[in-house]
């Protein structure tokens, strides 16, 4: 497919046509990351952090994790239907990206397939922060891709000024008929504050481009609520917060398979539709026999995922706790969680997960020019599956992890460096107990070389643990269309990364710009054996080769005018096996951009946005090739007051070609198109 110029050229046209002078340097207030333990501002950080908070993120939120940072450079979505989508950073995925609430990790069952959804529910977010790379070592040496920390206000940490403040937000879309809401209200007096917060997701199966109207099976239902309170003192706060949330989202392609085996790895499947008769598949049968659907759920004409999770978080922060130490940080999280898989009303496989998180940091004061952070981890995972797809046996994971950051700035130069220790015991059901341990330890430099100006290197060497489902996997999984095989031998993974970021940070054009190589000793992929095991099931084992990631990724905006900015925007991955060149799957393809902000009124503000996703041929065993295609959206906002409350209301447009596009980093990109065009308004208030 060739590049259609027209959306491209309007939206530089648009950049050129605006009257007015350049801007004059706009100085923006630095954004405190506090996924990094010494809460740095993005711009002074070794990888600079991506923050989204704020109207840009009301304006970007989708119902998944995935879909919400899918525009942010380096990343994409796992995209698997509506209801799950799980952030892939530059060509990493699953475990190797953690995804956090408020530091500590959400604690789901995400990372195990890709059609589990991340728990983090966007519309109660209130800032989206993303940490590539090394940046990400003191969450875990396994999260050698980055992370993904979500902060929310379920645990209240102030007073309200005027004892009380709410916000309430409205929304919905064309493409799916959605109708969501959220609310919270935090209430306080003395030294008590009370949160209450809650959201509300329904949607139908969305609208693709062609012939066939409706992506089957796309459809979500998620509801959640919150309740929290914390004691604020004069020297800072404790807080407990409980939450539930309910989820009943659509597999869109779910290929069943009725498998026996002749041995521990000896498997022999045959393939059957949802009537349980053994039926032969097109290539697009997952969106072609798309007219049968009955447009009502409760007739549960294709498979679907019934969530329920219970999560408690405790949350402190105190300064001057100990002599010699400016302030300690305290998270805990537990969740019990649990979601059947239900094919023709029967509850086909059951996965629970009850696990904790505990972690503690200690930030002390200045030593000999070094100001730093210690801290300890500890994780326990009771991960169990039951039922037709019980693919992983019974397994408990404890974690356990002892960290340090240390800084020190001096001139135009600041340096840092950080460690990491982490041990593991896997204990299985029916096999052998798996122990591991790693190291992984960073360095890198800031060097401001001139006022605005920065240049970054940082450089890391990683250690991931094997999970329990690359070690013990042994059966079929309906939803990655396989039959996994588990490989109790594995080592540790082995990272040495290394990235170099430059940047000009204020100005009429700033723009940040990184390049970063990512060798993986012992990478642990699932490979493709070739048997085969019958039906449209392929064969595939975990096993271990060097791999090697290469890129580059960055974001160049110009201020024209004082009023309109252009923003040029890409990123490049590519994922191979270090011996043999061979390409590793679900590698995101090339992307390019442009976008268009325009300040109408003080009040009124707008953008457009093109970007093309070129072909991906480059590609992996058994994998298929992706079409480019191209993606045009907009977006218009008007903010106001009335009295003593702001409102925002808000409209967007998304795929307004309505292209037929396929996410190469889906499992199921050859079944399931992305949503056709969609057209989403939405109101949110705050008093």
């Amino acid at each position: 497919m060739k590049l259609k110029p027209t959306p491209l050229a309007l939206g530089i046209g648009l950049a050129v046509f605006s009257t007015g002078a350049l801007a004059e340097t706009v100085e923006l207030d630095p954004v405190i990351v506090s996924a990094n333990a010494l809460a740095r501002p993005s711009q002074d950080m070794v990888v600079p952090a991506q923050v989204l908070n704020g109207t840009e993120l009301v304006m970007t939120r989708e119902a998944t994790l995935g879909e919400t940072l899918d525009h942010l450079p380096g990343l994409r979505s796992s995209s698997f239907g509506a209801g799950a989508g799980r952030p892939v950073i530059r060509g990493l995925d699953g475990a190797r990206v953690k995804v956090l609430s408020d530091g500590v990790d959400v604690l789901d069952a995400s990372t195990v397939s890709p059609d589990h959804a991340v728990t983090s529910e966007p519309l109660l977010a209130e800032r989206i922060e993303v940490l590539k790379g090394p940046a990400a070592l003191l969450y875990g040496g396994g999260a050698i891709g980055g992370v993904i920390n979500v902060i929310d206000r379920k645990v209240p940490t102030y007073i309200p000024e005027n004892g009380y403040e709410a916000d309430l937000e409205l929304r919905g879309n064309s493409v799916a008929n959605e109708h969501a809401g959220a609310f919270g209200i935090t209430a306080g007096a003395g030294n008590f504050t009370v949160r209450a917060e809650g959201s509300k997701r329904k949607t139908d199966d969305y609208e693709i481009p062609g012939s066939v109207d409706e992506q089957t099976g796309s459809y979500n239902d998620t509801d959640s609520f919150t309740l929290g309170g914390s004691f604020i003192g004069d020297r800072g706060f404790i807080g407990l917060a409980y939450g539930e949330q309910n989820r009943r989202y659509g597999l869109p392609f779910h290929e069943h398979a009725d498998c026996h085996t002749h041995g521990p790895r000896d498997w022999h499947c045959s393939d059957h539709d949802e009537h349980g008769h053994e039926e032969e598949h097109d290539e697009h049968a997952g969106h072609e026999d798309e007219h049968e659907h009955e447009h009502d759920h409760e007739h549960e004409a294709v498979p679907y995922v019934d969530m329920k999770r219970k999560r408690w978080d405790l949350r402190a922060q105190a300064s001057e706790p100990l002599p010699g130490f400016e302030s300690v940080r305290v998270r805990v999280g537990h969740s019990q969680y649990e979601h059947d898989e239900i094919e023709n009303g029967v509850v086909g496989t059951r996965f629970s997960n009850d696990a904790t998180d505990a972690r503690v940091e200690l930030t002390h004061r200045s030593l000999l020019g070094w100001r730093g952070v210690i801290g300890a981890q500890t994780l326990r995972r009771d991960f169990e599956t039951t039922g037709e797809e019980a693919y992983v046996p019974h397994t408990l994971t404890r974690n356990h992890g002892l960290f340090l950051l240390e800084e020190f700035d001096t001139g135009t130069w600041r340096y840092e460096v950080g460690l990491r220790q982490e041990w593991q015991h896997i204990d299985a059901d029916g096999a052998d107990n798996a122990r591991h341990q790693g190291t992984s330890a960073s360095a890198g430099a800031v060097w401001t070389f001139r006022p605005n100006y920065s240049l970054g290197l940082g450089l890391s060497r990683s250690q991931r643990l094997p999970t329990a489902e690359e070690l013990y996997a042994n059966g079929p999984h309906a939803a990655t269309s396989t039959v996994e095989l588990g490989n109790p031998d594995l080592d540790e993974e082995t990272s040495y990364n290394a990235e170099l970021t430059l940047s000009k940070l204020a100005g009429p054009a700033t723009f940040t710009v990184s390049l970063f190589r990512n060798a993986i000793d012992d990478f642990i992929y699932a490979a493709d054996t070739g048997s085969d095991v019958g039906g449209e099931l392929r064969e595939i084992e975990y096993r271990q080769r060097d791999a090697i990631f290469t890129g580059v990724e960055g974001e160049v905006r110009f201020e024209a005018t004082a009023s309109t900015a252009v923003t040029f925007f890409g990123d490049h991955v590519r994922g191979e096996l270090r011996s043999g060149g061979e390409d590793l799957p679900r590698i995101p393809a090339d992307r390019l951009g442009v976008r268009l902000n325009q300040r109408f009124t003080p009040a009124i503000n707008g953008s457009l946005q093109f970007h093309r996703i070129r072909q991906q041929d480059r590609l992996a065993s058994f994998e298929s090739e992706t079409e480019g295609y191209n993606m045009l959206s907009a977006g218009l906002s008007y903010s106001g007051d009335v009295s003593d409350a702001s409102y925002l209301l808000y409209l967007k447009a998304n795929n307004l070609l309505n292209e037929k596009a396929r996410e190469h980093t889906s499992f199921i990109k050859d079944e399931v198109l992305l949503p056709g065009r969609n057209l989403t308004a939405g109101v949110r208030f705050s008093f």
